[in-house]
């Protein structure tokens, strides 16, 4: 199993740095996860936040590409709804090729409804125009219908879905499923035999809400500020544009740092050892190609993102190695 980062690029007011030095301090950040012998570089998408969320990750990811030499560049996910498809086979080629044949392209239905209004897309039709753009891009690729193609033939694709239809979609699509989960893998293989693709052909990779740390009660009061920022901004932005109620704001007293047995919790804070045991229990018999984490949680402060970067790569990546091989 692979190791990653994501990065979002948000940069809330109460915790920001000028933006030319926010970016240039997460492409510096990019360097360092490729220095410390990780796994990948991904970027993902969200448009009209107010703390800047990335709203273009194959436009960073470019520039990602170009700074650094060994780990792959994905993104996780970018919103094939709101792009023309011989737009995103085009941008999505030249990322492949600046990195050498590196790209991992994620690609989500997306969910808020104003990103849509933004560029004119209905959000009603989200999932089947994500699945029409995405075999539009494969056949653009395929038939050479966008020049100059990637380096890479076939590039891995990946969809980043969560509920039933999802898994379906990438199933029927034959690319990754960018989720972790026994219950949607089954609809996710019967989505590949529906397609007429080999089941022996799946692949899962998921971003882990598992954040590492040396001292995980310590770290776990100085997160909880940005995690509360983090989580507000999704709950609250996510029902802006459906005339559903805005639910009220979450304290960073409200949440726990859940170790134990059962579902992820909004972030887990723990050592590589104990996420070492959790990750390996939580993937046991799936066909785990990346395991990709936040590189920082709301903008939290720098020397915790070194460290998790540290820890993730140098740590927690030798215990998984040692995971028995899945049949």
């Amino acid at each position: 199993m692979d190791v990653g980062f994501l990065f979002d690029l948000r940069n809330p007011a109460q915790w920001a740095r000028p933006w030319a030095d926010h970016y240039a301090r997460s492409l510096e950040l990019c360097e360092e996860a490729d220095r410390l012998g990780a796994n990948g570089v991904w970027f993902t998408e969200h448009h009209l936040f107010p703390d800047g969320y990335l709203p273009q990750p194959l436009t960073f990811a470019a520039a990602a590409a170009a700074r650094t030499h060994n780990v792959r560049i994905g993104t996780a996910v970018t919103l094939p709804a709101l792009r023309h498809p011989a737009h995103l086979a085009e941008e999505a080629a030249v990322v492949d090729l600046v990195s050498g044949g590196r790209l991992e392209l994620g690609m989500g239905a997306g969910y808020r409804v104003p990103e849509f209004e933004l560029v004119g897309a209905e959000h009603s039709r989200r999932f089947a125009e994500t699945e029409r753009v995405i075999r539009e891009v494969q056949r653009l690729w395929r038939e050479g219908g966008i020049t100059p193609l990637p380096v890479q033939d076939p590039v891995p694709l990946w969809g980043g879905f969560y509920g039933p239809r999802g898994a379906r979609i990438a199933g029927r699509l034959g690319i990754g499923l960018l989720h972790i989960s026994p219950e949607m893998f089954r609809h996710y293989r019967d989505g590949l035999v529906e397609g007429g693709h080999d089941p022996a052909s799946a692949r899962v990779s998921d971003l882990l809400p598992v954040l590492l740390a040396d001292d995980p009660d310590a770290a776990w009061a100085r997160v909880a500020p940005h995690l509360a920022h983090q989580m507000n901004t999704y709950r609250q932005l996510s029902v802006e544009g459906t005339g559903a109620p805005v639910p009220p704001p979450l304290e960073p007293g409200e949440f726990r740092d859940r170790r134990e047995d059962g579902p992820w919790g909004a972030l887990e804070i723990m050592t590589p050892a104990e996420a070492a045991a959790r990750i390996l229990e939580r993937t046991r018999g799936l066909p785990v190609e990346h395991l990709i984490f936040w590189a920082s949680v709301g903008a939290m402060p720098d020397d915790l993102v070194v460290r998790h970067l540290e820890l993730v790569s140098r740590e927690l990546a030798p215990l998984l190695d040692k995971a028995p091989a899945r049949a």
